[in-house]
């Protein structure tokens, strides 16, 4: 008797790999900052960048914690073909306007700065571990509309969340002291040296000041 003898079964395999929707690393911490790779940045363009803390600790719009970011900006604000022009402190974040060289100046500058104010917090604070969400949020300001809606944005960033409401005055967690560009004239007899240095962009020095100077009550979004 022949034996019949059994064919050969084909299997089919699921195809795996390859890009799927949703796939890789996530954004992590409160800023959800994506990891893609910055824009490049040309040195004529200023920059709006925005750092958060992570959740749970002090707020920044308290004195103490003001004048050991004060110190942390005088020293850090100029170094790596990287400058600090502006800020604003609010509770859980800090809006700066910066200038840097390109894109690597910015990086290097900004993560200077943000040892330099994390090291500072935690030991006010007594604490050890991470005081900055994520990576710092950046934005390259291109023109003279765009410069002066930032400005308006960051200086007067107390007046849209509430936490400033005094209209002859500069928010004084901010550098508005130090900023000539307000409507009305400012007395300005402090001898501190200041914690952020000089525009050198054309668009900050002079391009903005074509849509006209900024009032201290202006707030940003109205």
């Amino acid at each position: 008797m022949h034996r019949k003898r059994d064919g050969q079964v084909e299997f089919e395999f699921p195809e795996w790999g390859g890009k799927r929707r949703g796939a890789g690393r996530k954004p992590v911490g409160a800023a959800c900052v994506s990891h893609h790779g910055r824009a490049e940045l040309k040195e004529r363009f200023p920059v709006h960048v925005t750092v958060r803390l992570v959740r749970g600790l002090p707020g920044l719009r308290e004195r103490n914690a003001y004048h050991v970011l004060l110190r942390s900006f005088r020293a850090g604000c100029e170094r790596f073909g990287f400058r600090l022009n502006h800020y604003s402190v609010q509770t859980n974040h800090v809006h700066m306007i910066v200038e840097a060289e390109d894109s690597r100046s910015l990086t290097r500058g900004m993560q200077g700065l943000q040892i330099r104010m994390a090291k500072a917090l935690n030991k006010l604070w007594r604490r050890a571990g991470k005081v900055f969400a994520d990576r710092f949020h950046n934005r390259i300001l291109v023109s003279p509309r765009e410069v002066r809606n930032v400005l308006v944005y960051v200086l007067n960033n107390g007046r849209r969340h509430g936490s400033f409401a005094t209209r002859d005055i500069p928010d004084p967690f901010s550098s508005g002291r130090w900023f000539d560009g307000w409507v009305e004239q400012l007395e300005r007899n402090s001898s501190a040296p200041p914690p952020i240095t000089r525009a050198r962009s054309w668009l900050q020095r002079l391009g903005w000041r074509m849509h006209g100077l900024i009032p201290l009550s202006l707030v940003p979004g109205r």
